[in-house]
């Protein structure tokens, strides 16, 4: 029986992605959802790792997907410690940190494991594609004002690496060899210098930095912080959602949802169309930012992630950056079939493949 399959499982906190792909084609694609009563069970993150093994085999099993047709199995990357971008082999120091939760507790630790107990019955390598902790930042990135807080790399790593190795094969060029300005659009915002096949820039993504996104307030006043800190209003842990989940057009208009704040513009929604562009503005300046941290040189700007899909922000955008140079669009993220494109530059030799040290 040939081998032509690739396996990839995607944890996320309520379900677990998996997609089967013969090539770049997506041959089954399952969400297997899990309910808040079935994960409350659970202690702990690992806890749910025999629950959610089973739920993939029984899905596999039901789609007549054996050990034998698996060429190889992909994990979405969990909290590790900070590594350079690639596709990394599942070895047993990773398995250790993922078991542990590294650098933190999250959904995505399970998927390197469940690829390599997959991947270990199947007799075929397992591995994990641009995990959310790569961190490529050049020593000036890193700088925040005050030494005891470091800038930090957390981006959409795996949607920002695929859409620049498809935008890098399509213009002629390879994505070590290329330079991109990426916008990630979507509930949090991630935009990045890539030079050379590396993320030299980002703002985080997560914890406050850049643009306003529909559920994260960005980068904020420091002293306006300090005062809402110490007001009385919030406890840190209400604080935190405060800004994070509750922020940005969440905060402003009660919705995250682009298409529906799309259709609240086109009734004439004054406040909707001012905070809408007012989150473009801020990506624009980002961009700008971006641009000038490749000195100006690159090869295009790139619009990708699900609010790329708005006509009217990525119009809005783009002419505020339109002088710039050249700009496509990516819309959507695919992070099954990133993770599926990881594990075949591998496979046919086109990428060295990382090891977890």
């Amino acid at each position: 029986m040939q081998r032509d399959l690739i396996l990839t499982i995607n944890p996320g906190s309520t379900s677990t992605k998996i997609g089967i792909f013969k090539g770049r084609e997506l041959v089954i694609e399952e969400t297997l959802r899990h309910s808040a009563n079935e994960l409350s069970q659970f202690q702990t993150m690992f806890a749910q790792f025999d629950f959610r093994y089973q739920t993939v085999r029984s899905c596999l099993d039901q789609h007549g997907i054996n050990d034998e047709k698996l060429l190889a199995v992909v994990g979405r990357g969990g909290m590790l410690k900070p590594l350079p971008g690639g596709t990394y082999l599942v070895n047993d120091l990773m398995k250790k940190h993922l078991r542990e939760g590294y650098s933190g507790q999250h959904a995505s630790n399970l998927g390197g494991l469940l690829a390599d107990t997959i991947a270990s019955k199947a007799g075929v390598s397992a591995y994990i594609v641009d995990p959310t902790v790569v961190d490529e930042l050049e020593p000036l990135a890193r700088y925040s004002g005050i030494p005891e807080i470091k800038r930090r790399s957390v981006q959409h790593t795996l949607n920002q690496k695929m859409v620049a190795h498809q935008c890098a094969t399509d213009l002629g060029k390879t994505y070590e060899t290329a330079n991109f300005v990426i916008a990630h659009l979507g509930g949090g915002i991630s935009v990045c210098a890539h030079r050379a096949g590396k993320i030299i820039d980002s703002n985080n993504a997560l914890d406050g930095d850049g643009p306003f996104s529909p559920e994260r307030a960005g980068g904020l006043p420091v002293g306006d912080v300090i005062r809402l800190a110490y007001s009385g209003r919030f406890t840190e842990t209400e604080l935190r959602k405060h800004f994070v989940g509750k922020g940005g057009l969440v905060a402003y208009l009660g919705s995250n949802d682009g298409r529906e704040i799309e259709e609240r513009i086109q009734k004439n929604d004054s406040v909707a169309k001012e905070a809408f562009e007012a989150m473009g503005y801020q990506v624009a300046k980002e961009i700008g930012a971006a641009a000038v941290v490749l000195n100006g040189e690159f090869d295009a700007i790139i619009l990708t992630g699900g609010l790329a899909y708005s006509k009217f922000l990525t119009e809005f955008i783009v002419s505020k950056i339109g002088f710039l140079g050249k700009i496509i669009l990516y819309p959507g993220e695919d992070e099954l079939l990133a993770l599926a494109e990881g594990a075949l530059r591998v496979i046919h030799g086109q990428e060295k493949v990382m090891e977890y040290v």
